[in-house]
């Protein structure tokens, strides 16, 4: 696991500040009669206004800046021309290159209202937040999955097993793998420095996903929702920094 010096954290800051406000162009974008092309269109501009690069091109066969999912559909959605409706649960996740240095995040929001679907949200939200808590110098891996299951499960729902947060930095996916779920104290010793796209998987029924006909969308196997929530991170001594924070951009 890599600690960043401190030229390679202003790169990587530079990066994250265009992720947020990308970020926070898709979720002002996401209403009814838009579609999801529409949203990942805009994100695109975004990114390049901002003097960024998109991460996914990153990857082979994908094109897009953003992966878009919506109700039982939980990551790698590919946008299509679907437009939202009124009680669609939607989840863009998006990243940013700048100057070779990459950032990671995702939200998740209702379109309309719907006090359980608020509440599944308002339950993962929270989970990446604590989560965020347990990333300081000296902790574990560990440490933060345990806080993401046990936040998600609390709530009445489930993690996502087959799929986990990352390092992220030079490489839109590096060591080590943070799952959502785990045991206090075990995996990887975290340093101050080091880089992290810590995410919620989750889903309001059972763990279990299914890759969709497209080859790329996984969704629940029993159709409940699917909620995802990330951000990457600077590992420091008391507190975690936020690099994606779409709130206060």
């Amino acid at each position: 696991m890599k600690v960043r010096n401190v030229y390679e954290q202003g790169l990587m800051r530079k990066s994250g500040v265009i992720a947020a406000k990308a970020l926070k162009r898709a979720i002002e974008a996401i209403k009814v009669g838009v579609s999801e092309i529409e949203v990942d269109k805009e994100v695109c501009e975004e990114i390049y206004r901002l003097g960024g690069d998109l991460s996914y091109k990153t990857v082979p066969g994908y094109k897009y800046a953003t992966c878009i999912t919506v109700n039982e559909q939980v990551v790698h959605g590919i946008p299509t021309g679907r437009k939202f409706e009124d009680g669609d649960l939607v989840s863009v996740d998006l990243a940013v290159m700048y100057k070779g240095w990459h950032t990671d995040c995702a939200w998740s929001i209702l379109v309309g209202k719907d006090p359980q679907k608020e509440r599944f949200l308002q339950i993962g939200e929270q989970a990446l937040w604590e989560g965020i808590k347990q990333a300081i110098d000296n902790n574990r891996v560990g440490d933060i999955s345990y806080a993401i299951q046990t936040e998600v499960e609390k709530g009445g729902y489930q993690v996502v097993r087959s799929l986990v947060g990352h390092g992220v930095g030079r490489k839109l996916h590096e060591e080590p793998e943070i799952p959502g779920f785990g045991t206090k104290g075990a995996g990887p010793l975290l340093k101050r420095g080091n880089t992290l796209a810590i995410e919620v998987i989750y889903t309001q029924g059972g763990k279990d996903v299914v890759l969709d006909t497209d080859g790329w969308t996984f969704k629940t196997a029993d159709d409940s929702w699917g909620g995802l929530f990330e951000m990457s991170v600077i590992v420091d001594k008391q507190k975690a920094e936020i690099l994606t924070d779409w709130r206060n951009v």
